[in-house]
């Protein structure tokens, strides 16, 4: 029996999702109050795990806890990686944590559809910073998660299954640039919805997109990407909808679990995409002018 015969196929259809780690359980009955103090959305916030798929959650002191369904992943032994959708809202929300239990800080990450009235289906992306509050314990140390620069200059291929793979290049403090490794190209391995995705690319400007960098800690940043460009040029006729994605890139393992939310059209039908991700990376050499090149999209 040929396993790679019998298996491969399926396997590929899971697409950015087919290296996906495990879910992690080990937040179920856990609770966690923060201080979240810098950014747009400060406040104390709560999240409470009732069980291994469902908490409570309430931000900014305000309301009763709302209970949701919730998806968790590991970067490295100390950081989650937290996320759900509010059920009910419209337009769509998503919340994203990160929850560094080493340094006892917390990253918030608001993603929500149709603040902008011309534009949709654009996403936002708003960030706020804060601290693991501990009972009976002062949180003296100002420093938090924070916005970076230091990818700035990165070129990583990006591996999300047997058959997928990009090349992300971080050539500027809130872009960044997609490419495609070169021996994998105009390989059969590809599969033809990605070469349908890369040919209309080409009629795009360019493959910027706007870009967030936060530092997680030495080795660790979280990386937040929107297809915003994508929307407004290509609209429906690309499919994905401004899609977001966040990522918490572990650089001392080559490693990073993932989230996307957003928007699919298909035959002018909308379906809702929330879908966690596993990579793995390795280097990639590019062309100077990815790093070069100017941004069409700015003056």
């Amino acid at each position: 029996m040929n396993l790679i015969e019998k298996y491969a196929p399926n396997a590929a259809k899971l697409s950015i999702s087919q290296y996906c780690p495990p879910k992690c359980f080990e937040l179920a009955g856990k609770r966690f109050e923060f201080a979240v103090d810098t950014g747009e959305d400060t406040g104390d916030a709560v999240l409470n795990f009732l069980d291994e798929t469902r908490l409570e959650w309430s931000i900014k002191s305000s309301g009763t806890p709302k209970t949701e369904t919730y998806e968790c992943r590991k970067s490295d032994d100390w950081t989650y990686l937290l996320t759900y959708c509010i059920e009910g809202k419209t337009p769509r929300e998503n919340h994203t944590w990160v929850i560094d239990i080493e340094q006892g800080l917390v990253t918030f990450l608001r993603c929500s559809l149709g603040e902008n009235p011309y534009w949709p289906y654009i996403i936002n992306s708003h960030f706020s910073f804060g601290y693991i509050k501990e009972e009976g314990k002062e949180h003296t140390d100002l420093k938090r998660h924070s916005f970076t620069e230091d990818v700035t200059g990165t070129a990583v291929r990006w591996t999300y299954g047997h058959s997928t793979s990009t090349v992300h290049v971080y050539h500027h403090a809130n872009w960044y640039r997609i490419g495609y490794p070169r021996n994998r190209t105009e390989t059969k391995e590809v599969p033809d919805s990605t070469k349908r995705i890369r040919e209309m690319m080409q009629s795009m400007p360019s493959s910027d997109e706007p870009a967030y960098y936060v530092k997680i800690k030495e080795g660790m940043y979280l990386v937040s990407v929107t297809e915003q460009n994508l929307e407004k040029i290509l609209g429906e006729k690309f499919g994905f909808r401004s899609d977001t994605l966040c990522f918490l890139d572990n650089w001392k393992r080559m490693y990073s679990v993932g989230r996307g939310f957003g928007t699919a059209t298909t035959g002018g039908q909308d379906r809702e995409i929330f879908v966690m991700i596993g990579k793995y990376g390795s280097p990639e050499e590019v062309d100077e002018s990815f790093f070069t090149s100017p941004i069409p999209f700015i003056v």
